[in-house]
């Protein structure tokens, strides 16, 4: 059998493709080559163009940095000026409150000699060089007592008048210039400070005006009777050698004898070795159209027979 052979093309369809891939690899490789090229230069413009634009970011933010820095210096120094002008105002305000209260002082001093003055248009007055004899009938108010006492009713009536009755312990204190110590007791014998029950309060300028501030408000339970406050000093706060006044204030007694609570309370007040007086008893009426006389008739001469004197204010 004859074998019948294929005629060979050149250019036939395998050629071609073949011919066509190279071609496209060629220029594949050819655009690859350029862009590879200008890369390059293309990524260095815009980097610079970044750094360009960070800088000038970074220049923004220096700037807005001082001027908050600036800022913060005003308002520091503004914050200093304000405070220089609440220390100002708040040293005004304590030269004024000083004043006022220098005034207050002043007010009270003035009273307080009313009150020696008055005090001393009663006393009998004798030369320095003779025996001083005492008028036991209206006599001064001694004033040399190192303690003193007040005891005061704290009842309804007392409670009415109760700015009058401050400033005339005010007045007793302004003619004592200085003692050892002092005690404010309620007619039952209760202390005005609890802490300071059977103790001294010690007497400086800010002690007599914190227990004068805290009188004002002061309210105590009352039965119109001091005989309980007085034997409460003198249990208490007595002291053998120790020079001692007891100041009553009231404005009525409700009790039913005179004679035996003043023979009692006197014979408390005795040195039992010497005879001599444990306290100066003094009291100070507050007289109303609504009392009775019985406490002047109680104090009269319960202030008698201890050393001390009666001072019956008049009605107001």
């Amino acid at each position: 059998m004859k074998i019948k052979k294929k005629d060979f093309e050149v250019f036939n369809l395998s050629f071609l493709d073949v011919i066509s891939c190279s071609f496209g690899a060629v220029v594949l490789l050819i655009l690859i080559s350029h862009t590879d090229r200008d890369t390059p230069q293309s990524s260095a413009d815009e980097v610079k163009s970044q750094l360009e634009q960070v800088m000038m970011l970074k220049s923004q933010v220096d700037n807005l940095a001082k001027k908050i820095d600036q800022q913060k210096k005003m308002n520091d120094i503004q914050l200093v000026e304000n405070g220089n002008l609440d220390r100002a105002a708040q040293t005004v305000s304590q030269a004024l409150g000083k004043k006022e209260r220098e005034e207050r002082e002043l007010a009270g001093d003035l009273d307080g000699l009313s009150l020696v003055q008055s005090s001393l248009e009663t006393m009998s007055i004798t030369p320095s060089t003779s025996n001083t004899i005492r008028d036991e009938e209206v006599g001064g108010i001694p004033v040399d007592s190192d303690y003193v006492i007040f005891v005061i009713d704290t009842s309804g009536s007392m409670q009415t008048i109760w700015n009058r009755v401050s400033q005339e312990i005010i007045n007793v204190l302004t003619i004592h210039p200085k003692v050892k110590g002092f005690q404010v007791l309620d007619d039952q014998g209760k202390a005005i400070i609890s802490g300071y029950s059977g103790l001294w309060i010690p007497d400086t300028p800010i002690r007599r005006k914190s227990v004068m501030k805290l009188f004002k408000g002061w309210q105590s339970a009352s039965n119109s009777s001091p005989v309980e406050g007085v034997i409460t000093a003198l249990k208490q706060y007595k002291k053998i050698g120790q020079s001692m006044a007891i100041y009553v204030f009231g404005d009525d007694y409700t009790g039913d004898s005179y004679d035996s609570v003043i023979a009692n309370i006197t014979k408390m007040n005795t040195n039992q070795k010497d005879g001599q007086r444990l306290a100066k008893i003094h009291a100070v009426g507050f007289p109303s159209q609504f009392t009775t006389d019985r406490f002047a008739i109680l104090m009269r001469e319960l202030t008698k027979q201890n050393g001390g004197t009666f001072l019956a204010l008049p009605i107001k």
